[in-house]
């Protein structure tokens, strides 16, 4: 399979939704439509440290999206990058499309002087998992939510 990994444009917006529904629905998660619209807009327009990248196939086809945020820290003098999403298609997974996508977001992180890259996933999320432990150190820190 052939994979290209861009920004995300204009034109994505129906299949991007599409990957973004898919997304939230594997997390059992319910997000309203105002909300992904402005996270739409944010993303393709690369606004407040957002980074929205797509993986499309031989075909131009989306299969799978990655989105990142840049920040700073209190324990940096450089920016962090948060990949807050990252969802391959079913049909395309295991050919190396998340790979991509994250060595993707890894390229950006280095470009833009981010000295940290760093993500959350449900911990019985074990096939995410094997590729995570791959590419990146578990970290020992454990999250809270309000």
């Amino acid at each position: 399979m052939s994979i290209a990994i861009r920004p995300l444009e204009d034109a994505d917006r129906a299949a991007w939704e599409g990957l973004f529904a898919a997304y939230i629905r594997f997390y059992e998660a319910q997000v309203p439509d105002e909300v992904i619209a402005a996270a739409w807009q944010r993303l393709v327009r690369q606004e407040d440290g957002f980074l929205g990248l797509v993986a499309a196939d031989e075909h131009g086809r989306l299969i799978g999206l990655a989105h990142a945020l840049f920040h700073r820290s209190t324990w940096s003098a450089t920016t962090y990058c948060y990949l807050e999403d990252l969802f391959v298609d079913p049909a395309a997974r295991g050919h190396g499309v998340g790979r991509a996508l994250i060595e993707a977001v890894y390229a950006q992180a280095d470009q833009r002087g981010a000295t940290r890259t760093y993500w959350a996933t449900m911990g019985d999320n074990a096939t995410a998992r094997r590729l995570y432990d791959r590419l990146a150190t578990l970290s020992p820190f454990v999250q809270y939510r309000r």
